[in-house]
């Protein structure tokens, strides 16, 4: 898909890499920016002028619902939807700090979320002649680590998600992509492992990957983990084991 002139819709756009796809997008595109900070998508909309912004917190059901209704009545179609954002949470079951809160966010940002804007604005991805709902992935979902059990399990699922809609909408105009990401600098990571990729040069490859057609887009790292997992699947999962 060539990103020009398109109407997109970004979740998690204030930071990180949903901030960087913004400021990649913006000049050529007309942007629907979705996150739960107000005072982040006033400053967003302040640097960006022109983009829409709207406010709903993705771990609540009720606000996707919500946002993704208005979406549906304010605009005829979109060409592309890219559910970007992510919570993930580095605690262990047997902490006595654990909080159980933490699990339903986690499920509902990473996983409930991209089930429900996908259906609900499946009206106006179906009304272009080519659109691309694009969901940002991991590692992760390949192969877990020990400190987030949750976010992994989210994420293998949000693979599992992606390949089966990509089947019903097989006959339908509207394409499946994912891209997986490894360790990237944003401020989900911070204080977290070395040597990341930046942010900006994940969005880079991220459209790369939207304007080349790639149906599952491996980014760094996770090219060698798919290699291992085929080749040395235990030496693989022990390696990633130790995070």
């Amino acid at each position: 898909m060539e990103l020009k002139n398109r109407r997109i819709v970004i979740t998690g756009g204030t930071s990180g890499i949903g901030y960087q796809l913004v400021k990649q997008l913006f000049s050529d595109n007309e942007l629907i920016v979705i996150a739960r900070d107000q005072t982040k998508l006033n400053a967003l909309r302040e640097q960006f002028s022109g983009i829409t912004t709207l406010k709903a917190d993705l771990s609540k059901p009720n606000e996707t619902k919500v946002v993704a209704e208005k979406i549906v009545n304010e605009y005829q179609y979109i060409d592309l939807l890219i559910n970007n954002a992510a919570v993930q949470y580095c605690q262990l079951f047997i902490d006595d700090t654990f909080l159980t809160q933490h699990i339903i966010d986690e499920v509902n940002v990473n996983l409930t979320s991209v089930c429900l804007l996908t259906h609900q604005l499946l009206p106006t991805l179906l009304h272009q002649e080519k659109s691309i709902i694009l969901n940002v992935n991991s590692g992760l979902a390949l192969a877990p680590k020990t400190s987030s059990a949750v976010y992994c399990a989210t994420k293998a699922a949000l693979n599992n998600f992606s390949q089966s809609l990509r089947y019903q909408l097989a006959k339908t105009n509207i394409h499946v992509q994912q891209v997986f990401l490894p360790l990237v600098d944003t401020p989900m990571t911070a204080g977290r492992g070395v040597n990341k990729l930046s942010s900006e040069k994940a969005a880079e490859q991220i459209l790369k990957g939207l304007e080349t057609n790639t149906i599952e887009h491996a980014l760094g790292k996770v090219k060698l983990l798919k290699l291992l997992l085929r080749i040395a699947p235990s030496f693989a999962k022990n390696m990633m084991k130790k995070y």
